[in-house]
């Protein structure tokens, strides 16, 4: 017997693979990326398509900005 594992699409508060966020990447036909995190052993990580780093830093912003959004749209 096999199952269909759908993934959550809402907002979670818990870790996600670093897999899975790859590869809903990859699905969603983008035209550029900025990727940030940390290696094993802790360094950071940053890369980006985009050679402009005024736009690497106007597409953080504007995610800072939603996510504290979402913040806010969480609190009682």
């Amino acid at each position: 017997m096999t199952a269909d594992v759908v993934n959550f699409p809402g907002i979670t508060k818990l870790d996600l693979p670093v897999e899975r966020i790859l590869e809903g990447a990859t699905k969603a036909e983008l035209t550029g990326v900025v990727v940030l995190g940390y290696t094993q052993d802790g360094r950071l990580y940053a890369a980006s398509s985009w050679a402009d780093g005024g736009e690497v830093l106007w597409l953080m912003e504007l995610t800072k900005r939603k996510l504290m959004t979402i913040a806010e749209d969480m609190m009682p």
